[in-house]
């Protein structure tokens, strides 16, 4: 039994996706962690901050590092962040020698943040091929049935007749803008963060511009001026969740508003019913309503991490740990979902008799 709907037993195979969820592992979160830890130390090393033997050896720890994730566990409750047991534990594999050399210069939120950002750039990746395989699917139903008749409605009344092709151009045009917006994310939204302290890189010197440079080239990352305490990055990319779910609810919305006036569309295998067997219920178009909803609610909260006061806050911030890893499993799932209502449909529309 789990508190989330997300990973929950048997409503997860409703509601949640495990390639996305997986990016919130507790493995892949200190996997992204140690990778910012591992970079720092060769970057800081080629500028000749920390000796190049100190280097490789936080590499060679972190490559057979085994985090115990009881203590971080306990210590989290005391410092409210993972990073400063992490860093301890890790110093402690390096050794006495040049532990003291492990993550100088940073900050927790670096650690945390990038690691966010590397996992998120990964999510993007997948939500990119998603939304490309669904504007593919609706180009497949718009050849097959495009030709059909519907009767377009306005304010849930019969309006005038349109094409089936008109209604599926709708549902594909802002799938094929959150592609663009995908597109833009990966190649500007996902950011290095590197501010030290209090943003400032004071330990760094005059070398902090270059390190942060390599460190963001290293990790594959947008090399940006540290935003340790502006979040308009992560809220953007909580609005595209958002929009994402939005639309593909559109789509849920209107497939089952089409399967309810009947003879408008045909859907195979819906769900069952325990008082009704012979109904065939609409549920993954209901569940794309039910998971834009969700977003756009979370949404709100996303922006409300804004709110970031002075240099750094800890209450928005862990806001935005509550938020963001359910909205991004939110949108995979309703991907998943919108993939196995397209291909449910077996009739759209009515077809023209031939003249």
């Amino acid at each position: 039994m789990t508190v989330s709907p997300f990973d929950h037993p048997y409503l997860s195979g409703l509601l949640g996706d495990e390639e996305i969820a997986a990016q919130f592992s507790v493995v892949a979160e200190i996997e992204a962690m140690l990778a910012f830890e591992r970079a720092l130390a060769e970057v800081e090393a080629v500028h000749g901050l920390i000796p190049a033997a100190a280097a490789e050896r936080i590499a060679e720890a972190v490559a057979r590092f085994a985090p115990d994730v009881s203590a971080l566990r306990t210590a989290t409750q005391r410092d409210g962040v993972v990073v400063p047991e992490l860093v301890r534990q890790l110093r402690a594999a390096v050794g006495d020698d040049h532990g003291a050399h492990v993550h100088f210069g940073a900050t927790s939120q670096d650690v945390v943040d990038t690691g966010f950002m590397l996992r998120a750039s990964r999510i993007a990746h997948i939500l990119l091929g998603r939304v490309m395989d669904l504007v593919d699917r609706l180009n497949g139903l718009a050849d097959r049935f495009g030709a059909n008749s519907l009767m377009g409605k306005t304010r849930m009344q019969a309006a005038i007749e349109i094409s089936a092709a008109d209604r599926i151009a709708a549902w594909r045009q802002p799938l094929e803008r959150h592609v663009e917006r995908l597109k833009d994310l990966l190649a500007n939204g996902f950011a290095l963060q590197f501010g030290g302290a209090a943003g400032t890189l004071e330990k760094l010197g005059l070398d902090a511009s270059a390190v942060r440079a390599g460190l963001a080239n290293a990790l594959g990352l947008v090399d940006a001026p540290q935003w340790q305490s502006q979040r308009d990055r992560v809220a953007e990319l909580a609005g595209v969740l958002s929009m994402i779910t939005g639309s593909l609810g559109k789509i849920g919305q209107d497939l089952a508003l089409m399967a309810l006036e009947g003879g408008e569309v045909t859907l195979s295998g819906g769900g069952g019913s325990s008082a009704m067997p012979h109904k065939q219920n609409p549920v993954a178009a209901e569940v794309l309503v039910t998971l834009a909803r969700f977003n756009a609610t979370l949404l709100a909260g996303a922006h409300q991490a804004l709110v970031h006061e002075q240099e750094r806050s800890g209450s928005a911030w862990t806001l935005e740990w509550l938020i963001l890893p359910q909205m991004a499993v939110c949108t995979g799932a309703s991907m998943r979902r919108a993939e196995a209502v397209l291909s449910a449909i077996e009739s759209f529309g009515v077809a023209k008799a031939d003249s």
